[in-house]
């Protein structure tokens, strides 16, 4: 019966979500810019107005010893690890940011679930990141 941990293994496996970084450019612009700029620097027209002054999120990888932090990323986002800078929850537009759940990859390499569109803006902000 050797077949059955590799069947019961594969029935295990989650696919992880195709990324499309032009889909999360655009949310990144209609959403995020505000606050971060549409550099993702943290010099958006609304950040003088925030608590905490936005971050600059192209350089997420460099202050994390070169790895994307993707999970606290999806925290961030998504509400999980709130900011005091909004002075609720990330993001404001948090509605928009729920629904279906789809599984990507963590910096661990585990597996770890958010919406669509997160992960679409996952893939935008790792084509940002400068040293």
């Amino acid at each position: 019966m050797r077949i059955f941990p590799v069947i019961l293994a594969l029935g295990l496996a989650s696919p992880v979500a195709a990324q499309d970084a032009m889909q999360g450019e655009a949310l990144f612009g209609f959403y995020c810019a505000t606050c971060h700029g549409n550099a993702a620097t943290g010099n958006g027209p609304m950040s003088p107005s925030l608590v905490v002054a936005p971050s600059n999120l192209t350089r997420l990888a460099a202050e994390n010893g070169d790895v994307f932090p993707t999970a606290r990323v999806i925290m961030r986002i998504d509400g999980r690890d709130p900011l005091v800078s909004h002075g609720s929850m990330m993001p404001v537009y948090g509605d928009f940011f729920e629904g279906t759940d789809v599984a990507t990859k963590a910096e661990t390499g585990q597996p770890i679930m958010t919406s669509q569109p997160i992960v679409d803006l996952l893939a935008y902000l790792q084509s940002l990141q400068q040293e």
